[in-house]
């Protein structure tokens, strides 16, 4: 009796110790620390890009020639994107590197550009517009005014997050990567 007894708590403690184990590795997803991606998001669609279906190659069609004075400069110059502010990341609990930018583009609407970005793969990393100061502490980011522009896409690499339009963009001026399942920051870029 007092054998199987034992045998019935050893049961029960390897039950609770497997499904324990299953829970922290289902949480904390530790096989993303050796995990890693890559994207390479132009900052504005090219003409390859924006061609219609069904178009056929340039090469195939015979060139035109227009002269540079045609386009007025001050045109070239509004159909460009504009950087508003710029700054590099720094690290906070994972190492981080690449830079942050807010940029207003030609038809009036605003994207974060990371560049070069290097960090940390991690579970349910985002990417915020923060009122708060890079760098320091990251518990001050939950009690600060942000906005949370979506999932990171890749933790290497050039990418956009789109800025709603009619956000109110005053005082947001610290790009951060956020991990929202444990409240930390991978890394903080200041916009200046």
């Amino acid at each position: 009796m007092v054998k199987t007894r034992r045998r019935t708590l050893l049961a029960l403690a390897s039950a609770a110790f497997l499904v324990s184990l299953v829970a922290g590795m289902g949480l904390f997803q530790p096989w993303r620390l050796f995990t890693s991606s890559s994207i390479d998001e132009p900052l504005t669609p090219g003409p390859a890009a924006t061609s219609p279906a069904g178009s056929t190659p340039a090469a195939s069609t015979p060139a035109v020639s227009t002269p540079a004075a045609s386009t007025p400069p001050a045109a070239t110059a509004a159909a460009l994107p504009n950087v508003l502010a710029t700054g590099p990341f720094q690290s906070q609990e994972h190492p981080t590197s690449g830079s942050a930018s807010l940029v207003q583009l030609p038809d009036g609407s605003h994207v974060v550009r990371l560049e070069n970005l290097a960090s940390s793969d991690g579970p349910d990393v985002k990417v915020w517009l923060s009122d708060r100061e890079a760098g320091g502490d990251w518990f001050k980011y939950r009690s600060g005014r942000f906005l949370d522009l979506g999932p990171v896409k890749a933790t290497h690499g050039n990418q956009n997050y789109a800025v709603p339009p009619g956000t109110d963009l005053s005082g947001l001026d610290t790009v951060v990567l956020w991990c929202d399942r444990f409240s930390v920051a991978f890394g903080s870029a200041a916009l200046a």
